[in-house]
């Protein structure tokens, strides 16, 4: 089996390649069938072999998985794997947009895409992804405030990969997830963030707690209109008073006074 994409070709060996290609085929035939130990190779499913002839690829690109040939002493051959690699970014020291300093890591999964480009066109394609990742991160945060930060964490992860993809495409890597592990803010910043938070509290408290006043208040205003409508009502609400007063277990001894005894005084004091 062969990698799909062949992005440069092996060309004319020359004639001392061909020369030298020659030999070699005369050498394996002669010691045949104990030049096979050299000659064939396995790489696994996961695997993929870029070979070089006389330092130029091959045609016919990456091969494997499987069995593959190759020629002793003019062939060399290069494994690599195709399986998804993932990494920690190491924290990176961020000033965002709003002038605040925090740490900031995150965990990227990329994989090799293209075997004969991530060995063609980059010495260490691993590396130099890994690299490319902390760079990106430092540039991606460095353009947010503190709050998207925070908050928008999840489209920061899309942006980061779709920049890491289209600069690592031509080394033939993928990237395939980036997640922002963790943000770590100085310890004065989280101490005036709870501090703000507390107050934040405090002054929803306090509004919802002047609403319940404004909205007994009414209440308690319908209820002395309807009470002056109706005069025996406030009779049998001064009864209910005492029915639940009494009900309590306390040592408070009341003594029921009739309000009709009362409204002589309140007329005299009208007249």
């Amino acid at each position: 089996a062969n990698d799909d994409s062949n992005p440069r070709d092996g060309g004319d060996l020359g004639c001392c390649g061909y020369i030298l290609w020659f030999l070699s085929l005369v050498v394996i035939a002669l010691t045949f069938p104990f030049s096979l130990c050299l000659c064939i190779k396995v790489v696994q499913e996961y695997e993929r072999a870029v070979i070089f002839r006389l330092g130029r690829l091959i045609a016919g690109g990456a091969k494997g998985p499987g069995l593959f040939f190759i020629i002793p002493c003019i062939d060399s051959y290069t494994k690599v794997d195709i399986r998804t690699v993932s990494f920690d970014v190491p924290p990176q020291e961020v000033l965002t947009k709003d002038s605040v300093t925090v740490a900031v890591d995150a965990v990227v999964y990329y994989r090799v895409q293209n075997a004969t480009m991530s060995i063609t066109n980059v010495e260490d394609s691993n590396r130099s992804t890994r690299l490319l990742a902390a760079t990106t991160l430092r540039n991606v945060l460095g353009t947010k405030n503190l709050s998207e930060i925070l908050s928008e964490r999840e489209t920061i992860s899309h942006y980061m990969q779709s920049s890491l993809d289209e600069g690592t495409d031509p080394w033939g890597v993928k990237c395939e997830r980036v997640e922002i592990k963790d943000v770590r803010l100085p310890v004065q910043l989280q101490r005036a963030m709870a501090a703000e938070a507390e107050a934040a509290r405090e002054a929803r408290a306090k509004v919802i707690a002047a609403e319940g006043e404004q909205k007994a208040s009414r209440s308690l205003k319908e209820a002395a209109e309807v009470l002056t409508e109706a005069p025996a009502a406030l009779q049998l609400r001064y009864l209910q008073t005492l029915n639940t007063i009494s009900a309590e277990k306390n040592s408070t001894i009341i003594f029921p006074l009739p309000i009709d005894l009362l409204q002589s005084f309140m007329s005299r004091q009208e007249s």
